[in-house]
């Protein structure tokens, strides 16, 4: 296992998307319920932002990953996943959210906060981004045969630890 470890993350460096190194752009988007959750609120945890669509198999696949993030890291990591508007509407969402337990936030975007992330007019979803706590994309992982592992297994949580003892290394001295 200790073996498998650097393996693993090795292989998430090789395969970690174009973004990865820039300031996430900024956002304020809302739920269903029309609460704005912004980026800024979110300083010194860990974000997962995730881009998906609620006929996306993969994405369905993704969520019971993200339910095991939540209840794994609590606090220390946020998740907001994002449905685009023009394709989902808030019934689709809604039953999306039940239809397969989701327990974190799900917000909604028409494009223009995709687009400022991905900086392509069109993705295939699920599209991750993991956010340090000082706001730098670390990583981003579109779903792909090498990625596999991140939206379906255990890879994520690998990534995950990565950043948060980097997030630990840069804190300020007490």
């Amino acid at each position: 296992m200790r073996t498998l470890i650097p393996l693993l993350l090795c292989a998430a460096a090789l395969i970690a998307g174009e973004q990865t190194g820039r300031r996430a752009p900024g956002f304020a988007l809302p739920d269903v319920n029309m609460k704005l959750y912004d980026l800024a609120d979110y300083r010194g945890k860990v974000v997962i932002l995730e881009f998906t669509q609620t006929d996306c198999a993969h994405c369905a696949a993704f969520a019971p990953v993200l339910n095991q993030v939540q209840q794994k890291y609590g606090s220390k990591v946020a998740i907001l996943a994002v449905a685009n508007s023009p394709h989902d509407n808030a019934n689709a969402v809604d039953q999306y959210v039940k239809n397969h337990g989701i327990t974190y936030t799900v917000l909604f975007d028409s494009g223009q906060m995709e687009y400022s992330y991905v900086r392509k007019m069109t993705i295939d979803n699920p599209y991750v981004f993991v956010i340090d706590g000082n706001g730098i994309i670390r990583d981003d992982f579109g779903y792909s045969a090498f990625t596999k592992d991140l939206f379906e297994g255990n890879g994520l949580f690998a990534v995950i630890d990565r950043v948060l003892n980097s997030n630990a290394s840069m804190a300020p001295k007490k």
